[in-house]
């Protein structure tokens, strides 16, 4: 979770498309450049462990965007292949949350 929120931060699109899972990744994936990351909050973790292969990540991810602040807050699942995790998508996508991607 954190490296994406990284790589979101520093514009990293083909990191973030590496570790999305096959069945739910788009074929690209353009980030806006007026958007600048400014803080993440992980509120839950369930499951993950070294012996999970699933997982979910409640978080926070604060951004700004031509002087306005905003905030995506979700519920994400993910899966572990060949020992590397993988976003697969959100459980939910909470109220009042703006997507930036």
């Amino acid at each position: 979770m954190r490296s994406r929120y990284t790589a979101f931060a520093v514009g990293a699109p083909a990191y973030l498309l590496a570790t999305w899972h096959p069945s739910t990744r788009p074929a690209t994936l353009t980030l806006d450049p007026a958007t600048r990351w400014v803080g993440l909050t992980v509120e839950t973790v369930e499951a993950g462990d070294l012996f999970d292969d699933t997982g979910t990540v409640a978080f926070r991810a604060r951004f700004e965007r031509r002087g306005q602040t905003g905030e995506q807050a979700e519920t994400s699942r993910f899966v572990r292949e060949g020992g590397r995790w993988c976003y697969v998508g959100p459980v939910v996508a909470r109220q009042g949350s703006g997507r930036a991607d």
